[in-house]
């Protein structure tokens, strides 16, 4: 394979460098906001691209965010690349207070409460949930009988209200992201588009002096 690593990444350093990238999370973030802003489009569709990815890291569909978040920027015809990269707003660093807020202000909205330890802590509904769905899929197969318990409590007490709770954090994060991303990426593309055409006018003239200088030596 050509693009195959010539020394495979162990599995213990990948979880790593997930949590923690080389360079840390500083580098990653500037590195994403300058490949957004080199991104070959419209300052307005690459921040409604932004709008989704950000908003996106606010719903509890984790493993399919880059999914979903490109279904929402094709949706609002928005830069799908902007909304694939924006979705690192959300990371091992942001994960616990998106999720705090999107918990506690889905039960608000529910009138729940929001209590951890009922029934069983918050990891282990998201334990439980995929211990149910790897029994209950044995089950289709085997005499077991399917136990949705642990699912059904996954989904009152954790998904749901992320799921509602979810949308209004997520809709004031990302427009405050889509009008700070406008101007920024504008004013670049602008100084872009002018270090561009300084650089090609410099090559017109050292072309035109050199023609002149062959000239006159003729």
């Amino acid at each position: 394979m050509i693009f195959k690593r010539r020394d495979p990444k162990p599995i213990i350093r990948a979880l790593a460098e997930f949590l923690w990238p080389r360079g840390g999370w500083s580098r990653a973030f500037h590195y994403v906001k300058h490949r957004m802003r080199r991104l070959p489009d419209s300052p307005e569709r690459i921040a409604r691209g932004i709008w989704a990815g950000v908003f996106t890291t606010f719903t509890p569909f984790y493993t399919l965010h880059f999914l979903v978040a490109a279904i929402l920027a094709r949706t609002m015809r928005g830069n799908v690349l902007a909304a694939l990269m924006a979705t690192f707003f959300g990371n091992p660093l942001t994960y616990v207070p998106i999720g705090i807020a999107s918990l506690k202000t889905g039960h608000w909205l529910l009138g729940t409460n929001m209590d951890e330890n009922a029934h069983r802590s918050f990891g282990g509904k998201f334990a439980d949930a995929g211990s149910d769905l790897l029994h209950n899929f044995y089950a289709m197969f085997t005499p077991e009988m399917a136990d949705w318990q642990g699912l059904a409590v996954f989904w009152d007490e954790v998904f749901y209200p992320y799921l509602i709770g979810g949308i209004i954090p997520g809709i004031i994060s990302a427009t405050i992201c889509y009008y700070l991303s406008v101007p920024l990426i504008r004013a670049y593309q602008k100084r872009r588009k002018g270090l561009i055409k300084a650089k090609f006018e410099a090559l017109k003239r050292k072309a035109a002096a050199k023609a002149d200088t062959k000239r006159k030596a003729d």
